[in-house]
Order: C-alpha cells, then structure tokens, then sequence
C-alpha cells in the first residue's frame, strides 16, 4: 500500500533531529524501548492473571462447598 523508502525515511529522521535535537534523541530512543518493553511484560502477565471462572472451577467450588 505505502511503503516507506530509503528517502522518506532519511527525510523523517532529519525531522526528528531537527525538531528535538541530537542530544534528546538518546533519551527518546530509551523511552521507547523502555515503554514497548513494558507494554510487552503487561501482555504477557495478562495471560497468567486469569479470573475468569469457568465450568470447571465454578463444579469444583460447588463440590467443596456442599462437603
């Protein structure tokens, strides 16, 4: 569909440089990483916070409880 060149990506980083600054973009490159890192850790830990009950689990407590 839009694929992005070797050109407009050079034009876009010129852009970053200029708006920001090369001193920064050390800092914003971190931020970065450090964000998608933790957005990664989030994905992954939702998956072992499940409390959805089920079938299974709602049984297994009414047989505990009737005992």
């Amino acid at each position: 569909m839009f694929g992005l060149g070797t050109q407009e990506l050079l034009i876009i980083l010129v852009i970053i440089v200029v708006l920001f600054g090369a001193t920064r973009l050390p800092q914003i490159g971190s931020g970065i990483g450090q964000a998608i890192r933790n957005f990664k850790k989030s994905v992954k830990e939702q998956e072992e916070i499940d409390v959805t009950p089920t079938k299974d689990k709602e049984s297994k407590k009414d047989k505990e409880e009737g005992e």
